[in-house]
């Protein structure tokens, strides 16, 4: 049986070392094969280091690696001078620590090549590489992560500074293209009209491009193909039938979306599951960025402002990452995704899977709220178990009167929303505004075999349930019904009296 690559970027050390591969050769084979510059963002950890990895060690001509792989019999098989850099590597403490460490990977390349620089110039060490490098081919130009530096300084006001020391450093990639066979770049945030995309306007983003919204990330058949013996190996472990498995681990990890239309799961989150064998978050707690608390906090995000909503695909290209709406931000940082896409509308926004989908309630508890509540998911989980409404109405009141004042609203819906992201953050499977036959449920939360219906009003809890009865919401259900109808008072901002029944 293969192992799992968890950690591993390098294309050559997965396929010498028996590492499951899953072959998205024919994506770069589309790529490499029309010369045409190419720009792609996604999120962390979804593979974007491997995609350079691989298009490194095709044009370096290793033939034997791509042995059973779609490309093997298509490419001709030719060694290019290539210039790779990551700005994972580059030391981002500030403006000049990013300009010297940059110019030491240039000059690296130059060492590698035996070429002799003739100038400290950043920007003319890169053109000279360049030029040197292309007297007998062409050269291949792979960049990894090209706003790392950006995004670790969003929340400190040195992002322009910054990415102007790039801009001026990329403009490279256009001004010597007569010396370039190919050029590749990856980044999490998408390139602007106005910023470094003003500079590189040859490149190609393909960042929404259906035609590649599956070139990273695990499908369904890539999932039930590649990881076969490892699902039915889990749903032993786990005394869970195979189709009941995937149904779980597809509300666990898939859900993403580059396109609104093709979705893929997250290979970080599926390869340390089947490590595992375990329902956990594995993307965003092994690696929440400290930046992305620190933007929740300063923002005061909160769940009404970035789920269900539509966006315009040029809101995408609007703005530089430190100065957009936070929907975009988390957008191109993979706490969002695209759920659907409408002619005039645009995308569909919100939560991908389970595992964001909690994580983030999390976060915004803490961030937002400032609300940091160890025992919240235990009380809750253990007052469900009890089917004890009356205690989780409490730990509920309890979280209302920890909010800041300045942060309440007085519309229904904020409440709904505050509610929801309680129940998220336990990791409930909760729902909002959920089609019956005369209406839509306010919220519905199914735990164990348990369904509950919730109303919330300005008004006397009676009216909650009586609206919930005239409009059917239950009758879709065929499991242990209680509806519950609940009282809000905007003044006192909190929950003033509920009534449950069951049905």
């Amino acid at each position: 049986m293969k192992k799992f690559p968890i950690g591993k970027q390098d294309f050559k050390n997965i396929i010498e070392n028996n590492y499951v591969y899953i072959d998205k050769t024919k994506y770069i084979y589309e790529l490499a094969k029309n010369g045409v510059p190419i720009f792609i963002s996604r999120p962390r950890r979804f593979g974007k280091s491997l995609t350079v990895s691989t298009l490194f060690y095709l044009f370096s001509g290793e033939k034997e690696l791509f042995k059973n792989t779609y490309i093997y019999d298509k490419w001709e098989w030719e060694k290019y001078p290539i210039i790779r850099l990551s700005m994972a590597q580059i030391d981002i403490t500030n403006e000049e620590t990013i300009k010297e460490t940059l110019k030491y990977q240039i000059l690296s390349i130059y060492e590698e090549n035996n070429i002799e620089p003739d100038t400290e110039n950043l920007k003319m060490l890169f053109w000279t590489l360049i030029k040197k490098l292309s007297s007998k081919k062409d050269v291949v130009i792979l960049i990894d992560e090209y706003d790392r530096p950006i995004l670790n300084h969003i929340n400190d006001g040195k992002a322009e500074s910054i990415r102007n020391i790039l801009k001026e450093f990329y403009v490279i990639i256009k001004e010597a293209d007569q010396y370039i066979k190919f050029a590749f770049m990856t980044g999490i945030t998408k390139l602007t009209k106005t910023g470094i995309f003003s500079t590189l306007n040859n490149l190609r983003d393909i960042t929404t491009n259906k035609n590649y919204s599956q070139m990273m990330g695990v499908t369904q058949n890539e999932l039930e193909y590649y990881f076969q013996d490892f699902i039915s190996e889990t749903s032993k472990e786990l005394n869970i039938d195979n189709e009941k498995l995937l149904e779980k681990i597809k509300e666990n990890y898939n859900g993403f979306s580059f396109d609104g239309k093709n979705f893929v799961y997250n290979p970080f989150s599926i390869l340390h599951f089947f490590q595992d064998k375990e329902f956990k978050n594995y993307w965003i707690e092994t690696g929440t960025p400290q930046y992305l608390s620190e933007y929740i906090k300063k923002h005061k995000i909160q769940l009404e402002d970035i789920t269900n909503k539509y966006i315009d695909e040029s809101k995408l290209t609007t703005y530089e990452i430190e100065n957009a709406p936070p929907i975009i931000y988390l957008i191109q940082s993979g706490y969002l995704t695209f759920k659907d896409k409408k002619e005039y509308l645009g995308f569909l926004v919100d939560y991908p899977n389970r595992e964001v989908k909690e994580s983030m309630s999390e976060l915004l508890l803490e961030e937002t709220f400032n609300i940091s509540e160890e025992n919240l998911k235990q009380n809750i989980i253990i007052s469900l178990q009890n089917k004890n409404i009356e205690k989780v109405i409490e730990e509920i009141k309890t979280i209302f009167n920890k909010i800041p004042y300045n942060l309440f609203q007085e519309k229904e819906s904020w409440y709904h929303s505050i509610i929801l992201t309680i129940f998220w953050a336990c990791g409930l499977k909760a729902k909002a505004e959920v089609p019956g036959n005369l209406g839509k449920s306010d919220i519905e939360l199914e735990f164990e075999n348990d369904i509950y219906i919730i109303e919330l009003k300005k008004d006397k809890p009676e009216k909650s349930i009586q609206q919930i009865k005239q409009k059917e919401y239950s009758e879709k259900y065929k499991k242990s019904i209680t509806i519950i109808g609940i009282e809000i008072d905007t003044t006192k901002r909190n929950i003033t009296n509920y009534i449950t029944e069951k049905l």
